[in-house]
């Protein structure tokens, strides 16, 4: 199948389905917008173009023949590194996928999410055997045959096996070198992620990582796809939303242990990246 024959874009995505896909074709320069994490692993190949890929707490190029599995709640974000046009597709394993499995499967197919380098790069060998999975599944999800939906989650299934035999087989180093710049990024997103709850500027981490506020603030939206500040809410929103749900602190000490100096602050940021108040989040989500 030629990818080119398909719709620019094609989704699965039945109400209760525990898999679910994406595929789009995207013509010109694109960057991700939104918040980017979710309770679902997902597994992203790149049939097409190059990309920039931020996830965790580093970035990496991602070119065609790339595989990128990415665990539950863990911060990525795609932007446009100057080369026009791609095309992707991305597959979402929800939790309930994995709790359907015995334990031993379970175990075997979440060992692509548990990797230190989220990219693994395949041998033509591997790349032809992934895309034709690939291509079998969205011909299905193209023309929908009597039983489609079957034939795309076992497709679905197939890739995250083969992506977990992948990972058992090595545990392959990153596909180049990280560079100076992307060394001392990823040195300022884990300082950011294990001290979201101290003050956090770009004044303080430039004289604490000896840059320039002004060049640390283009290198991190260079290299991560995300503005300081953004990053920096991201981090402390997503602390929030676990300490709403499974804690009884209440929500003021909550605004307190996430960073933020003023509830007032922590109320609208929360409220623009998940569309609730943190009240109405903790009585929609609480776990008990």
């Amino acid at each position: 199948m030629n990818l080119s024959q398909l719709p620019p874009s094609l989704k699965y995505e039945p109400p209760g389905t525990p898999i679910r896909v994406e595929f789009d074709r995207r013509i010109g320069h694109y960057s991700m917008d939104g918040n980017h994490y979710h309770s679902a692993c997902e597994i992203y190949y790149l049939f097409s173009g190059e990309r920039n890929y931020f996830i965790r707490d580093r970035s990496y190029t991602v070119r065609p023949g790339d595989l990128v599995p990415i665990g539950a709640n863990e911060v990525h974000k795609t932007s446009d590194v100057g080369v026009p046009n791609h095309e992707r597709i991305v597959i979402y394993y929800e939790q309930t996928f994995f709790e359907a499995l015995d334990a031993e499967e379970a175990r075997l197919l979440q060992t692509p999410f548990n990797l230190e380098y989220a990219v693994r790069s395949l041998n033509l060998q591997e790349k032809a055997h992934v895309e034709t999975l690939l291509h079998s599944l969205l011909g299905e999800l193209a023309d929908t045959p009597p039983g489609y939906g079957m034939h795309i989650r076992h497709m679905a299934a197939e890739l995250l096996l083969f992506a977990a035999r992948h990972a058992r087989k090595q545990d392959s180093p990153p596909p180049c070198e990280p560079t100076p710049v992307q060394r001392k990024i990823t040195e300022i997103v884990r300082h950011i992620n294990s001290s979201y709850a101290e003050p956090l500027d770009l004044d303080g981490l430039s004289k604490r990582f000896y840059i320039s506020s002004s060049h640390l603030s283009r290198m991190f939206k260079e290299e991560t796809g995300f503005k300081f500040t953004e990053y920096v809410n991201l981090t402390r929103i997503k602390e929030a939303r676990l300490l709403l749900r499974d804690t009884n602190l209440g929500v003021t000490a909550v605004s307190e242990r996430t960073g933020f100096d003023n509830f007032s602050h922590f109320g609208k940021v929360f409220k623009k990246m998940t569309g609730m108040s943190p009240r109405q989040y903790r009585s929609v989500y609480r776990s008990d």
